[in-house]
């Protein structure tokens, strides 16, 4: 198999049209899950980029209008044909760390899930992003904010706060000119909504006091060792609740993957 990559003067990457974004965002997700199926043909990338799992927004794009991307990202270097040794079928792939070549693999996916659902809190971030990472890049959220640290130097991403703030959200920075989504820093954390859980760690399970946000200070609210008691298990409960729903959405995902990689197979 070949590729028709050149190396000319290629013009800097400030920023992407949404077709553009979802076809490079799919075609990064699609190397690192399914590798076996890439480089894609037009069909899976067509497929790939109006799947409706793991996209925000959903998109209906027709094969025309994701070739006629294809081409535009290749004049940016961003992509490739590839053609195989029979020669029947081209097929599809990116060149992300050929023009970002500071990129680690676990940025690569990092940006591969900006693109395919833009701005998310920190902590879905890493959930999302882990499925396409090399394992145990982004086990945890101090591996993933200083990967989105080396992210921001080259300014690919964007957050409303320090990296180390609770609730941060992040998102790419390839947005065009005219819908340009620039983020509203945050308050510091003192002035952000009441964290019962910190609370009830500092006080051992006793009666807590805090502000609730609101256009004056309101009365702080006592609450006892009992209810104390029921709102940690009601957090644990939520916290284990959350954690299977991530579960049947990846799984729903690769299940998604693998029909469509099968129906392409079958010639379907």
């Amino acid at each position: 198999m070949s590729t028709d990559l050149s190396e000319p003067s290629l013009p800097p990457i400030t920023s992407l049209t949404p077709q553009q974004r979802r076809v490079l965002g799919t075609m990064i997700e699609k190397a690192l899950t399914v590798p076996e199926s890439y480089p894609l043909t037009l069909k899976a990338l067509t497929t790939g980029c109006n799947q409706k799992s793991a996209r925000h927004p959903l998109t209906n794009y027709g094969e025309d209008e994701v070739e006629s991307t294809i081409g535009k990202l290749r004049e940016l270097g961003l992509a490739a044909v590839v053609h195989t040794e029979s020669g029947r079928t081209e097929r599809f792939r990116h060149y992300v760390r050929k023009r970002f070549s500071n990129l680690s693999e676990p940025q690569v996916a990092i940006l591969g899930e900006l693109l395919l659902r833009g701005r998310q809190p920190i902590g879905d971030l890493r959930s999302r992003a882990t499925r396409m990472a090399p394992v145990g890049t982004l086990d945890s959220l101090e591996q993933l904010r200083a990967e989105l640290a080396g992210m921001a130097s080259m300014k690919l991403i964007q957050s409303d706060g320090p990296l180390e703030m609770r609730g941060v959200e992040v998102d790419h920075q390839l947005y065009q000119p005219n819908e340009a989504k620039p983020m509203t820093a945050r308050k510091a954390y003192a002035d952000d909504e009441p964290d019962v859980s910190r609370a009830i760690s500092a006080t051992g399970g006793a009666s807590v006091a805090t502000m609730v946000r609101g256009p004056a200070a309101q009365p702080a609210f006592a609450m006892d060792a009992e209810i104390a008691s029921r709102v940690a298990s009601l957090e644990s409960a939520c916290a284990a609740l959350q954690a299977e729903n991530r579960e049947l959405r990846e799984a729903v995902e690769k299940l998604s993957e693998a029909v469509a990689s099968l129906r392409e197979a079958l010639g379907g």
